[in-house]
């Protein structure tokens, strides 16, 4: 890949990377360091990286990076909870927003991921394989379960309610 080709890769593809990687971490500040840093992965490999492919290869980096932060995340969310009582308040959503946010929270690391990808970014199911290491047949198995749980949650009144 070449500077040029990189260049183009980062005004095309930054966007909706970025989008991807807020949506489930839903924090914009981590978003861009994880935005960031896949793209400066991208570019000290960008000899090895095929431009036609760079967008695979951009969105890949970008959700093992996300994974990472996540896990670490927990790692110290975990920590703080033994140091001190946290409460959990059950508060009803009062917009749509909410209770979508909600229910896509419920979901594992994966099945979010994968809902954004495929349904958010209009991904196949080919291309979702690449980006998350999944072959083709658990990516549709596993975005049919994510997707099933989130109707079960949805159909919910007091859920939604």
């Amino acid at each position: 890949m070449t500077e040029r080709e990189y260049n183009e890769c980062v005004n095309m593809y930054a966007d909706n990377v970025y989008r991807f990687i807020v949506k489930n971490l839903r924090h914009e500040e981590d978003a861009r360091d994880v935005v960031q840093t896949a793209f400066e992965k991208m570019w000290r490999n960008r000899y090895e990286v095929d431009a036609a492919k760079s967008k695979s290869y951009l969105f890949t980096v970008a959700y093992h990076q996300m994974i990472d932060h996540i896990r670490k995340n927990k790692r110290i969310q975990l920590k703080d909870e033994f140091k001190d009582e946290v409460r959990i308040q059950d508060r009803p959503a009062h917009n749509m927003k909410k209770v979508l946010e909600e229910a896509l929270s419920r979901l594992s690391e994966t099945q979010k991921s994968l809902v954004l990808l495929k349904d958010y970014e209009g991904y196949s199911y080919e291309e979702i394989g690449k980006i998350t290491g999944l072959n083709e047949s658990q990516v549709k198995v596993y975005l049919h379960r994510a997707r099933m749980q989130l109707k079960n949650y949805l159909v919910k009144p007091e859920n939604v309610v």
